[in-house]
């Protein structure tokens, strides 16, 4: 039996099933002999004694299907073996959200609003779920899921309030201690152009696909296993409110900041100094030190270069709407990396549930994430580990509580929900 198996997080729609079978089993404890269900069986299949012929209820008229059909697929329908046959409406529904996907990026571009992206996959999720879960579903479990990350949002920027001193040293001192050099300084010295070249549209596409691949991946789960989502939903929460706890109490400069300010100017740990908004290095390169390009043409200094992959398509409105984000996001929450975090936690969470394949997909995503970080000076490797970490730490945690807790407590109701039953079988069938 697998973990999630064991836990007790069902489906409502096998929970009515489960209450069906339940129902039928208690039935046939009352009625050893079967005698009452063929009785109930002649009764409903005998034919009206008012003498008309009723018309065939599998072939009605006009636009009486469309409308059932319709009608059906806006229900919250409890028993799944009661179910009308909408796959029809299904597939038009989910034909008509791709529709307004394609029509919503091509007008205001991908969502990247957190909120505005998951109403959009929710209603994805509704499309998918007619004639096969309840539409209520959707909301039950994404509304709270949803209000847990705004309060993440309303909370993030916390460390302002605190006022806790930046760390412009901490990461970098660490990453020259394990590498003898600064990976974001080596790897720009390296590889860095005057201009992006083609590969740099992969490092854009893969940073920019942290603010939609853990949530679609999300809704994928959830179609596909709800048990699994709840579990999935929960490291995920844990994991940011974690890395929350981590950038409040150690906010840290990440390298594009370090390369614009020098040692002087941050050495009494500034939150956010004038410096970092110089689009220039700092001479001498800043905290992080001299740059020397092997690349003719290439700025002699730490760059940040998440968003120029996308000039190369000339799509410069998503360059530019990522240079917003990033401009109102918290500057100094490099402690631990959450990009790396959650996409590690990703491929952790789905590494026994997929084939060879997906393992290699996901694991394959989150290393071509921690590249970019450090390649487009986001984040040091330091940052990355953390929350290499922290996601390697939540998914241990979730398997223990199954471990020692759900699974027990699953087993521990399945057992008392038997002996009830043999309990009932025993009273009903004793001598009187």
């Amino acid at each position: 039996m697998s973990i999630d198996d064991a836990v007790d997080v069902q489906d409502s729609d096998d929970d009515a099933g489960s209450k069906a079978r339940r129902a039928v089993s208690k039935k046939s404890v009352e009625d050893p002999a079967g005698t009452s269900g063929s009785e109930n069986s002649e009764a409903e299949t005998a034919e009206p004694e008012t003498g008309e012929t009723s018309a065939p209820e599998t072939e009605p008229s006009g636009v009486e299907p469309v409308l059932d059909d319709i009608a059906a697929a806006a229900s919250t329908d409890p028993e799944p073996g009661s179910r009308r046959d909408l796959t029809m409406v299904r597939r038009v529904a989910i034909a008509a959200w791709v529709v307004f996907m394609v029509v919503e990026v091509a007008l205001n571009g991908l969502a990247f609003d957190r909120t505005q992206l998951i109403v959009l996959l929710c209603l994805g999720m509704l499309a998918a779920t007619i004639g096969r879960r309840k539409a209520i579903s959707v909301i039950i479990d994404w509304l709270p899921f949803a209000l847990i990350l705004v309060l993440y949002d309303w909370t993030r920027d916390v460390a302002r309030i605190v006022d806790m001193p930046t760390q412009w040293h901490l990461a970098p001192d660490v990453d020259h201690a394990l590498f003898g050099v600064n990976p974001t300084v080596w790897l720009q010295e390296h590889l860095k152009g005057a201009s992006p070249p083609w590969w740099e549209v992969i490092t854009s596409v893969v940073y920019m696909s942290y603010f939609i691949v853990p949530y679609a991946a999300a809704a994928v789960l959830w179609l596909r296993d709800r048990s699994a989502w709840r579990r999935y939903a929960a490291c995920f929460v844990a994991t940011t409110f974690l890395a929350l706890v981590g950038y409040t109490l150690v906010p840290a400069a990440p390298p594009w900041a370090a390369a614009r300010c020098t040692a002087e100017q941050v050495v009494d740990h500034p939150r956010e100094p004038m410096c970092m908004t110089n689009e220039a290095g700092a001479p001498g390169g800043g905290v992080l030190g001299d740059v020397t390009p092997t690349q003719p043409g290439a700025a002699p200094y730490v760059e940040r270069i998440s968003a120029r992959g996308w000039n190369v398509l000339n799509i410069h409105a998503a360059s530019t709407l990522v240079e917003v984000g990033q401009g109102k996001a918290n500057l100094v929450a490099a402690i631990p990396s959450l990009h790396a975090g959650l996409t590690m936690l990703l491929a952790l969470f789905m590494w026994p549930r997929v084939k060879a394949l997906g393992k290699t997909l996901f694991m394959g995503y989150a290393l071509a994430m921690a590249f970019t970080l450090v390649y487009t000076a986001e984040h040091y490797v330091f940052d990355i580990l953390l929350g290499w970490g922290l996601a390697a730490f939540v998914i241990v945690v979730a398997n223990l509580v199954d471990k020692y807790w759900l699974i027990p407590r699953k087993q521990r109701r399945e057992a008392a929900e038997a002996q009830t039953e043999v309990g009932a079988e025993a009273e009903v069938t004793a001598p009187r």
